[in-house]
């Protein structure tokens, strides 16, 4: 008997327990759509007027901040070129660059290629083939020697 007491117990603790879940979980709901509500209540009665003179302020203000600060970048980039110097000493100096550039890559695609061509070498002797350009057939003093053996070797 006390161990039906004891179960019954049990069995109400669990439904007490699940009803007040159901309760806390309706009142989180409730509460979401409240917020959601009055967020939307807020942006129907936002006046937008009022928010476009902020907004124009505001750009207004970057656009000022702007100017000004090119204005400065205007007149610093003038201090660094010298008044007499004039638009020819300019164009001096970037042909200068351009040729100064122009070397470095050349310089570039040299190490490249010479890097290629010890590559090129290296893979040469490893499958250990021979020149056939440049060879030393001179010593024979025949450069046609070449060609016939080579169309003896076609007509075998």
């Amino acid at each position: 008997m006390e161990s039906d007491s004891r179960r019954e117990r049990e069995r109400l603790k669990e439904e007490y327990k699940e009803h007040y879940r159901k309760m806390r979980d309706a009142k989180e709901r409730l509460s979401r759509v409240e917020k959601r509500r009055n967020i939307t209540d807020a942006l129907r009665n936002m006046d937008t007027s009022q928010l476009m003179d902020t907004f124009d302020d505001f750009l207004f203000k970057v656009k000022s901040k702007v100017a000004k600060v090119e204005a400065q970048l205007d007149v610093a980039m003038d201090s660094l070129v010298p008044a007499d110097e004039g638009f020819e000493a300019a164009e001096r100096r970037d042909e200068e660059l351009r040729k100064e550039q122009a070397k470095e890559t050349l310089r570039q695609v040299k190490i490249e290629m010479g890097l290629l061509y010890s590559e090129l070498e290296r893979q040469a002797g490893v499958i250990k083939v021979e020149k056939t350009v440049g060879s030393d057939n001179k010593a024979t003093g025949d450069k046609s020697s070449g060609t016939a053996n080579q169309e003896s070797k076609k007509s075998q």
